[in-house]
């Protein structure tokens, strides 16, 4: 996320009233999490596990709970609850509007594009040209739609990621002040849901065709020309790559890759990153030949333990 205009790193230090390393005009650009950080943005960090990634990281502003050697060319925003702070500069930045009607009148709407009955659009949303927006669908602040879109009844997109950091007294989630764009010629299913990114944007790649009841989760890039079908659920920060299938009821942990092309058979679980031009299936995936023979020696137990009685 990228904020208006550059700020300076006092400023934001009393923005948030932190304890801060490196000079009062210090740069600051925007925020963003570590998988997306560039120059110029804060990025946060609470456990020493991954203190060296941030550290290390593209980020040249780096939140932290501990006062640490300042790595060169970076500055540090010193703070009891980084996580905490972090939330603060996102509602800072992006907060919270109301609406009082169902389309915003700040919203771009293109040519010839049809927007059913009983549909919510937000602040600042783009829709491009020739698009149908069927009914009931929820489209939230921010969220760019790009030309021949089709999106299907009761689909939902912009939610908050879900992503919580478990306290004492209950679960605080992190903020979320990222987007959802959608490219050309998609389509997506009614009952869809795609969360936006948390600090960066959650895409769904040009061509790519949705079935209904998929969940996308926050700051997910679904690349060109995929095929999914209906109750698949894809966690935050995956990257799909272009042409990939992925058939029904297929579940995607967070963080990982899907290389071009691949195809993901039904009720699969995915828990690492599949290499493209390869087909998956199982609990836990893996391709298809491996599974097979896996398959074939598993019903060859009962026989080995009759053998294995009658010596």
């Amino acid at each position: 996320m990228k904020f208006p205009k550059e700020h300076k790193l006092k400023e934001i230090a009393n923005l948030i009233s932190t304890e801060y390393v490196g000079a009062d005009d210090f740069p600051v650009l925007g925020m963003n999490e570590i998988h997306v950080v560039e120059p110029g943005d804060i990025v946060f960090v609470d456990h020493p596990k991954y203190y060296d990634k941030a550290l290390e990281s593209a980020a040249t502003v780096v939140l932290i709970n501990k006062k640490v050697d300042c790595p060169e060319g970076k500055a540090l925003l010193i703070s009891d609850d980084p996580f905490r702070d972090f939330n603060r500069l996102t509602l800072h930045f992006k907060p919270f509007q109301s609406a009082n009607v169902s389309i915003s009148p700040s919203a771009k709407i293109g040519i010839n594009t049809v927007i059913q009955p009983n549909c919510f659009i937000g602040h600042n949303v783009t829709i491009g040209n020739n698009c149908v927006i069927h009914s009931n669908v929820s489209i939230y602040d921010d969220t760019v739609i790009g030309d021949n879109v089709i999106i299907h009844a009761g689909a939902i997109l912009g939610a908050s990621a879900f992503y919580y950091k478990n306290r004492p007294e209950g679960f605080d989630q992190l903020r979320s002040g990222g987007r959802v764009v959608i490219e050309d010629n998609v389509d997506i299913g009614a009952l869809c849901t795609i969360d936006k990114g948390v600090t960066a944007d959650t895409i769904i790649g040009e061509g790519s065709k949705l079935d209904n009841q998929i969940q996308v989760g926050h700051d997910t890039v679904i690349g060109k020309k995929c095929l999914i079908a209906s109750q698949v659920g894809i966690a935050g920060c995956v990257v799909i790559e272009d042409e990939v299938t992925i058939w029904g009821q297929v579940g995607i942990t967070s963080g990982i890759t899907i290389g071009k092309k691949a195809v993901i058979s039904a009720k699969s679980g995915v828990s690492k990153s599949l290499e493209g031009h390869k087909s998956y299936f199982g609990v836990p995936a893996d391709d298809f030949r491996s599974k097979y023979k896996e398959i074939a020696a598993i019903r060859k137990i009962p026989e080995i333990l009759e053998k294995l009685k009658n010596l």
